[in-house]
């Protein structure tokens, strides 16, 4: 993931001081190489194509796939991405966000067969043209991204990143830069509505709706006790094969919990500033059975157009995917399903998701809610 920076990302990364161990020195060794590589060609991008990015709108709206990690927002996006009257950044556009423009169609070409054929997390397909979330780019382009977590423990280092609310105006005013000249490009790319997925703006919904009031949200939700033990595999998974130190022994779950109680608590609030009309939700359970009926309701709670069209390229994708396997996990002890239902009650309850095996704190927390 560094090494998606360029030459001043890589200072600016170094001057916050992160973790070193000897054993990363792979990772840290090909840091400078491909910081130049970046800069480099990002500074003739900028010669060839930065008036016509500058001029570029973004219009209509992107649409927003939103919902915490390991909710589904992944396989939704793959879907709706489907659809030829949308664009999306995809996993070079992410991975080498200064000059994609410049360098994706020869480079992408010929070095896809170095990719992993699987994300690390899961069994999902990986690919230089399969869509993918924008935050990776924001992270490499600016550092001004939660994914700091990733390598550095320190929390009070990235945790105002996730909402952006209280963050000075001067580094509130470099995201929104940064994130629209990002969009420009991918929209310069491929003239079309953009359609993004990144968990991460699901904590900035009012961010969102100001940078583009006529957004419309896909906001997927899934079993709370699915989420947190898939949540906890990801972190294992994402943060060993990007840290640039090692992995703390320090036990994730209370980590997990509190960044997932922060989203639903901000989804929850946020949602009411969404005009009617611009908002659908989706169960993952019901997308995984169904997937076709989901996603027509989808596009007619958001009024878009096309999904007849889109519905020719779901059946053989659809097909295709039955053959997916899924990762199995343990089921939850007791006192983490009693600590979820208490910082997520709110889900449980307007979703109907079962809270088995934490009934004592459930009669106990219902109880103390307000009528």
């Amino acid at each position: 993931m560094w090494h998606c920076m360029d030459v001043p990302g890589v200072l600016k990364l170094l001057s916050m001081r992160p973790p070193v161990h000897w054993s990363r020195w792979h990772r840290w060794a090909l840091l400078p190489p491909f910081s130049v590589y970046n800069s480099v060609m990002g500074a003739v991008e900028k010669l060839a194509y930065s008036r016509k990015v500058q001029e570029t709108e973004i219009d209509p709206s992107p649409l927003f796939i939103i919902g915490h990690w390991r909710s589904g927002t992944t396989l939704l996006h793959n879907l709706v991405s489907l659809d030829r009257q949308f664009t999306f950044p995809n996993m070079y556009h992410v991975a080498f966000p200064h000059h994609f423009l410049l360098t994706e169609d020869v480079v992408s070409k010929f070095t896809g067969w170095m990719l992993p054929k699987s994300r690390p997390m899961d069994n999902i397909e990986t690919g230089w043209q399969l869509p993918q979330e924008d935050e990776i780019g924001l992270c490499a382009l600016s550092l001004i991204s939660p994914y700091l977590m990733i390598t550095f423990p320190e929390k009070d280092l990235y945790r105002d990143l996730f909402e952006l609310r209280n963050v000075s105006p001067q580094v509130l005013q470099e995201w929104k830069d940064t994130f629209l000249h990002f969009l420009r490009k991918v929209t310069y790319r491929e003239q079309k509505p953009i359609v993004l997925k990144s968990p991460s703006h699901t904590f900035r919904v009012p961010l969102m709706l100001d940078m583009f009031p006529n957004a419309k949200f896909l906001y997927i939700h899934r079993h709370p006790y699915d989420v947190f033990r898939s949540s906890m595999h990801l972190r294992r998974a994402l943060f060993e094969e990007n840290t640039l130190g090692l992995l703390d022994d320090t036990p994730w779950e209370s980590e997990i919990m509190e960044d997932f109680e922060l989203a639903i608590s901000c989804y929850e609030r946020d949602r009411l500033l969404i005009p009617e009309g611009n908002l659908h939700e989706i169960r993952f359970e019901d997308l995984e059975s169904d997937p076709l009926t989901e996603l027509e309701q989808a596009y007619q709670g958001l009024s878009l157009p096309g999904f007849d069209a889109l519905k020719k390229s779901l059946i053989p994708e659809v097909k295709r995917l039955e053959g997916y396997k899924k990762n199995s996990f343990s089921s939850l002890e007791p006192h983490l399903k009693r600590e979820l239902y208490r910082r997520v009650h709110a889900m449980f309850e307007r979703h109907g998701y079962d809270p088995e095996g934490a009934d004592a704190e459930t009669e106990a927390t219902r109880l103390a809610m307000p009528a």
